[in-house]
């Protein structure tokens, strides 16, 4: 999922993250928790290099995500952006997650 993906690209703990991205945010070094929007320029980078790389192979490939970034409107308007197909979330987001990907289509 996101998640792991996030972790991996910014070489951060989603346990330890609310320790320290508070901090971040206040101090200007992040402008959002990375592990409730998706992180455009590191993670959104590579879910668009990926989708991009695969499509060039199987134009017909269905692409999507799991995870909580899947229920966030801002990272759903980016996953429409760069081409993905859905996205899947946990039970609770499904509403927000369904309104947010009707209006980024």
């Amino acid at each position: 999922g996101t998640n792991d993906l996030t972790q991996m690209t910014l070489g951060i703990s989603r346990d330890d993250a609310g320790e320290f991205i508070p901090k971040y945010k206040e101090l200007g070094i992040m402008e959002v928790d990375p592990f409730k929007t998706v992180d455009e320029e590191g993670v959104g980078w590579l879910v668009h290099l990926s989708a991009s790389k695969g499509r060039s192979v199987n134009p017909d490939l269905s692409l999507s995500v799991c995870g909580e970034h899947g229920g966030d409107p801002k990272s759903i308007e980016f996953f429409d952006k760069v081409g993905l197909d859905y996205v899947s979330c946990s039970p609770f987001r499904v509403p927000v997650a369904r309104l947010s990907a009707g209006r980024a289509s």
